[in-house]
């Protein structure tokens, strides 16, 4: 058991399935109290049961869909007077759909922006005085490996990852002298049902399928980081190099991973 998650109140956004359950699980195992916050009650409710009969820890769900930014609002607000304290938060929701500018459908842009960046402002921003006060927390922001280097079919769905680690690194400034740890946890492709929305071809899926990281291990990564000050989990390691080289070099890489690029 970790004693830095022992006893913790921990709210994860998006937690009904993929890493968001694996984190609730995780959790549990290590004496926290996970509180879980997705569309699916009646997924949350059985995960909920069965973290009680595994761990014999109570855990906690609410129902939200988080483009409702006033229904979501009013669901923090519950979250907080329910529990009094939290310790940390998870930002870990969120979606996409790969396709051309050109050719995407305007509510699908709009999904992608609430979802992955409005509902993460709006959830850190409410949270952030209680953390202010207790002069204790830690924020975690999950992103993307696509917030550093931006391929074609997603440059939606990268510009919300760069607004992501953008807010990340600036917040972690910010909060840094005031007993408050922030992470960005920049991620490669998951296996997970991220792609079923995000491709419903199953071309990208098959084409990434031999480096995908496995939700469970990446949930426990992020887990046992929780209360450390870490700045950033990259993952694979190896994405997160190439992501420099790309920095320094955006035209020379942007050409000789071109066919990488263009696998959506």
């Amino acid at each position: 058991m970790n004693e830095r998650v022992k006893g913790k109140k921990i709210l994860i956004t998006g937690a009904s399935s993929g890493i968001g359950q694996y984190l609730a699980i995780h959790i549990a195992r290590q004496g926290g109290i996970p509180i879980m916050v997705a569309r699916s009650t009646a997924r949350l409710e059985i995960m909920a049961d069965k973290i009680y009969d595994t761990f014999g820890v109570k855990s906690y769900w609410y129902e939200a869909d988080l483009t409702n930014d006033a229904n979501w609002k009013d669901i923090i607000d519950q979250i907080c007077y329910d529990h009094g304290s939290l310790d940390a938060l998870i930002n870990n929701a969120g979606m996409a759909v790969f396709g051309l500018v050109s050719e995407s459908k305007w509510q699908d842009i709009d999904r992608m922006i609430s979802v992955n960046v409005k509902s993460l402002f709006r959830t850190t921003h409410q949270l952030l005085p209680h953390f202010l006060q207790q002069r204790r927390g830690h924020i975690v922001n999950i992103a993307s490996q696509a917030g550093k280097i931006a391929t074609p079919k997603s440059a939606v769905y990268a510009a919300t990852k760069h607004a992501v680690l953008g807010f990340t690194n600036a917040l972690r400034m910010e909060v840094e002298e005031k007993g408050i740890f922030v992470t960005s946890v920049n991620l490669g492709p998951v296996r997970t049902n991220f792609f079923k929305q995000a491709d419903p071809t199953g071309n990208y899926e098959r084409a990434v399928d031999r480096i995908m990281l496995e939700p469970n291990e990446v949930a426990l990564t992020v887990v046992n980081a929780l209360f450390t000050k870490q700045r950033e989990i990259n993952l694979p390691s190896w994405m997160n190099s190439g992501s420099k080289v790309y920095s320094i070099a955006p035209v020379l890489m942007e050409k000789a991973m071109q066919g990488q690029f263009s696998k959506k």
